[in-house]
């Protein structure tokens, strides 16, 4: 079989509802924390939105036809020789421009604004006080708002043409606007969830400013998508790995509706999943599922217990169970011979993250982009979740029909249990954390469930994520009358907003006794359970 290595900044089809004329605001990236973040805001204003870098030719932008442009945060000050920039005919194109705090500053000061250090810095909750009540941008918005201020320049002088349209006790400049060219820059962050009113703004200058519909809709893109793969696909052969996790189980949804039996799926079952995943998986996708495909179930746990067997470093772990993936699945593309797609579940945080779709630094290298198998024969590469974020993901899942449980499975690293798993893995510490971690979530859901049925709404402790974990750590206890020496679970539950930062989740104590108590007598190998309080940072989300 002849296997090949295409280079993917030309064959990506980027597939996603595309329209030509589709109504679209892009967001135009300074190196901001919050770039990914200024996106999903629009996109729940049923906007589309793209990042593109600062760097980006004006003339592309143009092309674009965009409805308005947002330039985001970044670390610089404007004003310094070598920071970022645009060019003034930015804000000449007669496109509705939106600048959030660099981007704000560098507004001011290529228009011929001053922008300076800050005698006193502003971080946190701040109260602003709007000047310009009819502003179109504050319309419907409190006269005194709370926003998140991060700031330690000032716009000290607006540019010609503008008026102050909000300030702060410190900041005289928190808003300053030219309505007449449809040009606003605001100091602070509406993006973020610390601004009270931000999503008000954002939606005030997407619609009222930008004259957006508000059309862009999952059914719509479902649809869209599923058209497109067919004529993009035609009577070709498409092969896509099979995780079990959201993004590849919904690009499966996708492709399984577009071409139906024309999609082979190969699901690797490496023995780490959660508890009953793999049959679940396979119920979904498999002979007796809901979905028309071809579906190969590789149940390859023994394989892996061998490959890991001594292996203590997490990072060995992590690139064993990948390279063994990368083996079976290679095993499996051989078998199934020539296809004309490869599809991937690349979703836009991956191109963003990747350094592919904006300006911010690379946070992680990811297998979905860039990285194409040289040993599987194909023609092109098909992603059609690569515009969609984690939550619009979930929303085209349900459009599908996929069941609720797998759309709105937790996150889960690729190389599973293994790296749940401190020190060695094995067969047995594979069963220990699977049973653990079904009772955990098991009680914490029916907790949950009871919470909601009585008062009509989530517990403010709900966690957006948790799970157990196993230690390398064994103790001396007492069962019944005998002597133990057992394993130590570790249970981790935490809240974030956007999983870049979190906390411990307050669990009440009366669920961790329930829970504790269910493992000890259920979990055969477990004596002690422990609750981990650890936020991120220091530590991370996943335990390992």
């Amino acid at each position: 079989m002849k296997m090949k290595r295409l280079d993917h900044r030309f064959i990506i089809q980027k597939l996603g509802g595309r329209l030509v004329n589709r109504e679209k605001i892009i967001v135009i990236d300074f190196g901001g924390q919050y770039n990914q973040l200024v996106a999903r805001r629009v996109r729940e204003c049923n906007v589309y939105c793209e990042i593109y870098s600062y760097k980006t030719d004006l003339e592309k932008i143009k092309a674009m036809n965009p409805k308005g442009i947002i330039l985001t945060g970044g670390p610089n000050s404007c004003y310094e020789a070598d920071s970022p920039t645009c060019n003034k005919e930015l804000f000449e194109l007669g496109i509705p421009v939106l600048g959030l705090c660099y981007g704000a500053q560098l507004m001011m000061h290529v228009l011929g604004g001053k922008v300076e250090k800050a005698d006193v810095s502003e971080y946190g909750k701040t109260e602003v006080l709007v000047d310009k009540t009819d502003s179109k941008i504050f319309k419907d918005v409190s006269d005194k708002t709370i926003c998140w201020m991060s700031h330690t320049d000032y716009i000290s002088q607006v540019a010609p043409g503008f008026e102050i349209a909000a300030h702060t006790a410190d900041c005289p400049v928190a808003t300053a606007q030219n309505e007449e060219k449809k040009l606003y820059a605001i100091q602070f962050h509406p993006e973020v969830l610390h601004t009270a009113e931000g999503t008000k703004m954002i939606n005030n200058f997407v619609k009222n400013v930008c004259g957006c519909k508000g059309d862009w809709k999952m059914d719509a893109f479902v649809e869209n998508t599923i058209k497109e793969i067919r004529e993009k696909v035609g009577d070709g052969k498409v092969l896509l790995a099979l995780s079990g996790g959201v993004d590849s189980s919904v690009a499966a949804g996708l492709l399984s509706r577009a071409i139906g039996k024309q999609l082979t799926c190969v699901f690797v079952d490496h023995g780490l999943l959660r508890k009953d995943e793999g049959d679940e998986v396979e119920g979904v996708f498999g002979p007796n599922g809901q979905f028309d495909l071809n579906f190969i179930r590789v149940n390859a746990q023994e394989r892996y217990y061998k490959k890991l067997a001594g292996v203590t470093e997490p990072e060995a772990k992590r690139k064993i169970i990948g390279e063994e993936f990368i083996r079976i699945f290679e095993e499996e593309a051989k078998k199934i011979g020539a296809v004309d797609f490869l599809a991937q579940g690349t979703i836009y945080p991956d191109v963003v993250e990747s350094g592919l779709g904006g300006e911010s630094a690379v946070i992680k290298s990811h297998h979905n982009v860039g990285g194409l198998p040289d040993f599987v024969d194909f023609k092109e590469i098909i992603e059609p979740l690569r515009d969609l974020f984690k939550d619009e993901v979930r929303k085209a899942g349900l459009e599908l029909g996929i069941p609720e449980k797998l759309v709105f499975r937790q996150p889960f690293p690729g190389p599973g249990l293994g790296i749940r798993i401190i020190g060695e893995v094995n067969a047995e510490k594979v069963r220990i954390v699977q049973d653990a971690d079904y009772i955990y979530r098991d009680e914490v859901d029916k907790a949950v469930a009871a919470y909601k049925a009585e008062h009509g709404t989530a517990p403010s402790w709900m966690p957006n994520q948790y799970f157990a974990a196993l230690t390398n750590m064994r103790s001396v206890g007492v069962m019944g009358d005998e002597r133990t020496y057992d394993y130590a679970v570790a249970l981790r539950a935490v809240n974030t907003v956007d999983f870049m930062t979190a906390e411990a989740a307050e669990i009440p104590f009366a669920v961790l006794q329930s829970v504790m108590s269910r493992i000890i007598n259920e979990v055969r190998g477990v004596n002690r359970v422990f609750y981990d309080l650890t936020s991120k940072p220091p530590g991370t989300i996943e335990f390992e």
